[in-house]
């Protein structure tokens, strides 16, 4: 004897529907909307509980389309997926039909017998003409329906269609839950999604070439050897002093790869101990040491698929570099205090100030570890080698600054000619914060010589003073020096006394003061 299927039994059942069969249809509906935000997906299997539990067959559920005004069926029960996606074509517009009706009058539609109702269109050839058909509306914000519920159930039950039309009301009032919190969801997503975006792209700008601040030969060598290596996962040693931005240029790499929409993540191996270190990098299982109260990734996993930046990697330790060379080589890594093999999928950029070769050589550093990080590697200068980018990189952070502080900040001519006589030890780490520290003494916006402070004062630049002897007369032909250059430089010379720079130039005072003014020359008082 072959076992009934799911209509049968309901067609031989009794003809109402328990409060006890209603209770536990509801518990497995309300069950099945809260298990997925993929609203198609969700409804699919709603509607096939309420054919399994409340014997309520050929189940759909359309939802109203506000832009094309009309109703779309969002899912149905006991169709195959591909005729679904020609019924998503079929529409149903306010008043048209049962669906519209219900829609129109946001009051449930009960049929008694669907060959006796003129209003059922039979657009889907899916029902049965001799039985029932309920449609119900989907309540929405001030009881106005976002869509309408419908199916038939399985046996003409006359009798107990006002107890089915109700229990149908319940079932809706749970859709429209479900409806709008995945229309909330995915709003929220949206936003995520459209901040995130945004956010790469600004960060993408930031870090694009074109901001990069740099017109020296040694540094557009730089930026060339960024563009190539940016493309491909090669692991980059960046060296430098500290402060000459290495930081940047790893940030640099990892936004113009095609790895930019993946994570960046960096890590200071010099700010922590060995212990510290591994858990940091590896991560760790729950258990795995005092204080480990669960599981957490290291800075490996949570780059996977993007780029891990680690500096100051000179510092680490010889027995945790042995652990480092393991994963640059292989890919692979256990959590501390865990037995699976993880693999991840990471580009490394490391960062050092360090002589590594030196390093190398009196056995503090792996040789093999060494090659492995050294495969590219990017040196940049400290910035007294290229001070002609000093005036460059000056009104670049003043720009930073001047955000930063809600006001516009300029420097004079003569600051930045001081700047520029300066040897900057500490790099452009120490440009930004001497520019600060002089944006903070400047009250009017202009940065000028008087507020200029180096860390350093023993070093601090000093032009030639005036003497009793006669000056010498500046080069005209000087190809180092246009005339607004040569003009700046004849004041300073003078003490900013316009009638002695213009006999040292062999102008008249007058030419002099023209000048001055259509070359927006900012004048020191002295």
């Amino acid at each position: 004897m072959s076992t009934p299927t799911p209509f049968s039994v309901a067609t031989q059942a009794s003809s109402g529907l328990s409060m006890g069969q209603q209770l536990a249809a509801l518990h497995q509906i309300s069950v099945v909307l809260s298990r997925s935000l993929e609203l198609e997906q969700t409804l699919t299997a709603m509607l096939q509980s309420l054919y399994e539990h409340a014997q309520m067959a050929h189940g759909l559920v359309c939802l109203f389309d506000h832009n094309r005004s009309a109703l779309f069926i969002q899912a149905m029960q006991g169709v195959d997926p591909e005729v679904v996606k020609d019924i998503k074509s079929v529409r149903y517009r306010i008043g048209e039909g049962i669906l519209g009706t219900v829609m129109h009058q946001r009051q449930p539609v009960v049929v008694p017998r669907v060959a006796d109702d003129p209003r059922f269109l039979d657009r889907l050839n899916l029902f049965e003409y001799s039985l029932p058909f309920i449609c119900v509306p989907i309540p929405g914000i001030d009881q106005e329906p976002i869509g309408v519920l419908a199916a038939q159930p399985c046996a003409s039950d006359i009798e107990g269609l006002p107890v089915r039309t109700r229990f149908m009301e319940m079932v809706a009032n749970l859709i429209a839950q479900t409806v709008r919190l995945v229309g909330q969801a995915h709003r929220e997503s949206e936003a995520l999604r459209s901040e995130r975006d945004t956010l790469r792209r600004k960060v993408r700008n930031q870090y694009g070439f074109d901001n990069m601040v740099g017109q020296s030969p040694v540094m557009r060598q730089i930026f060339d050897s960024i563009r190539q290596v940016a493309k491909w996962d090669t692991t980059v040693l960046v060296r430098g002093e500290s402060g000459t931005g290495k930081e940047l240029i790893a940030n640099a790499i990892h936004y113009n790869s095609p790895r930019a929409s993946g994570p960046f993540v960096k890590l200071n191996c010099a700010a922590l101990p060995e212990t510290l270190l591994e858990s940091e990098l590896f991560g760790h299982e729950k258990g795995a040491f005092s204080g480990a109260v669960k599981m957490r990734k290291g800075r490996f996993e949570l780059a996977d698929g993007g780029t891990l930046f680690l500096d100051e990697i000179g510092e680490i330790s010889a027995s945790f570099q042995a652990k480092l060379l393991r994963i640059l080589q292989e890919g692979e890594m256990e959590r501390v205090g865990g037995t699976d093999t993880l693999t991840v999928d990471v580009r490394v950029v490391t960062a050092t100030n360090r002589n590594l070769e030196e390093e190398v050589r009196k056995g503090n550093f792996r040789e093999d570890l060494y090659y492995r990080l050294n495969v590219m590697p990017i040196q940049l200068p400290p910035l007294r080698e290229r001070l002609e980018d000093v005036p460059d990189l000056a009104r670049f952070l003043l720009q930073k600054l001047s955000q930063k502080q809600g006001r516009e900040l300029k420097i004079s001519d003569g600051a930045v000619r001081l700047l520029v006589g300066y040897s900057w030890p500490g790099n452009v780490r120490e440009l930004e914060n001497c520019l600060e520290r002089a944006s903070i003494m400047c009250e009017t916006g202009l940065i000028d010589r008087d507020v200029i402070l180096f860390n350093n004062q023993e070093q601090r630049p000093s032009l030639p003073q005036p003497s009793g002897r006669p000056a010498p007369t500046v080069n005209e032909d000087d190809e180092d020096l246009d005339e607004r250059q040569r003009l700046i430089a004849a004041l300073e010379r003078c003490g900013w006394v316009q009638a002695k720079a213009a006999r040292l130039l062999g102008m008249t005072p007058r030419q002099i003061a023209y000048r001055i003014q259509i070359m927006n020359i900012n004048m020191r008082r002295i």
